[in-house]
């Protein structure tokens, strides 16, 4: 129960954090930072579901994120679409790209899936920077609405903007948490740890695959949409190979395959790339060989890192106190004699 009760205060803390933020500091530029970090951050918990409870590895993600921003940014500037109407159509469009892409990416496994979804990241990244009458390829859509109003609710100014990602990026982690702690959570990491095994007793894995696949595109075609109401503008380097790369070093260092590493690893990065802005033709130089050290000593990054510290310290205790306790019985049982 204790335990239960400091999960409970340590998220407490988060999401009060998270809510004062804009008015314990008041800078528009750290504003603008913290809700560019939440939108990548909801998209890294859509690799995280596939990649890191179902070992499916997406390099396509990226591509999925651009179909869901360009999506929004064309019915909203070319078909002058209600925005919150184009917002959920960008999704489904998303989605549906996804289902038809998953039907014949997931039929592959371990690196093949992985080198499929990296070809057909690019070609998504190719096809929106040369089909220039539906994008506007280099020259990117320009004037994307920001969200319309909710009655008396706005999001002109940069403080509601902030407040709005936050309600979607709250949203998903909900959604997470109760996928990972249900049924079909434990059938993801089945198929995780053995495909072949989680096939012999009765699991349709083809069927649980597809649907971590759409779920996951659906995280990110909300990210994408999310990221150009925000901006405002677009360009095809949204859909380029280094955007999914990005959010794998998220991932990784956060702790793949955990519920907070999204959030860890995403801040961590975002942040610290802020801080070290003179240096930024050294980024993959700096992040490059931090990245292989931790997935070599740590695999399941920082989180996975200290929640292994905690249990080995929780084992640590039960031991020595299973031995004091028994050393206490073998005296009290040495006196009676």
């Amino acid at each position: 129960m204790a335990k239960w009760l400091n999960k409970r205060t340590i998220i407490l803390i988060l999401v009060l954090f998270s809510i004062s933020f804009p008015l314990v500091v008041p800078n528009s530029y750290f504003i603008h930072v913290m809700t560019l970090a939440f939108i990548w951050m909801i998209g890294v918990y859509g690799l995280n579901l596939l990649a890191g409870y179902t070992g499916y590895l997406s390099l396509a993600h990226a591509g999925f994120f651009a179909i869901g921003a360009y999506s929004l940014g064309i019915l909203t500037v070319k078909q002058q679409m209600n925005f919150w109407l184009a917002f959920i159509l960008s999704l489904l469009i998303t989605c549906a790209i996804g289902f038809i892409v998953g039907l014949i990416a997931l039929r592959t496994k371990e690196h093949f899936f992985a080198i499929y979804t990296l070809c057909l990241g690019y070609i998504l990244y190719l096809v929106i920077d040369k089909w220039e009458t539906l994008t506007e390829g280099v020259r990117g859509l320009i004037g994307i609405p920001a969200p319309a109003a909710i009655g008396p609710i706005t999001f002109e100014t940069e403080i509601s903007h902030y407040y709005l990602v936050l309600f979607f990026l709250l949203l998903v982690v909900f959604i997470m948490y109760r996928i990972i702690h249900s049924l079909s959570g434990r059938t993801y990491i089945a198929i995780r740890n053995s495909e072949d095994l989680a096939q012999t007793i009765g699991i349709s894995t083809m069927k649980n695959k597809l649907t971590v696949f759409v779920l996951s595109t659906f995280f990110a075609g909300l990210s994408g949409a999310l990221y150009a109401s925000f901006v405002r503008f677009i360009g095809p380097d949204i859909g380029s190979i280094s955007i999914t790369f990005d959010l794998l070093t998220y991932l990784l260092i956060g702790g793949i395959g955990t519920l907070s590493g999204p959030l860890v690893g995403t801040l961590l990065i975002v942040w610290l790339s802020q801080f070290l802005q003179d240096f930024q033709q050294y980024r993959m130089l700096i992040f490059g060989p931090v990245l292989t050290l931790l997935v070599i000593f740590y695999p399941r990054g920082i989180v996975g890192a200290v929640s292994s510290l905690f249990l080995k310290n929780k084992q640590l205790h039960r031991t020595t106190k299973t031995s004091v306790l028994s050393k206490q019985t073998q005296e009290l049982q040495s006196e009676e004699v």
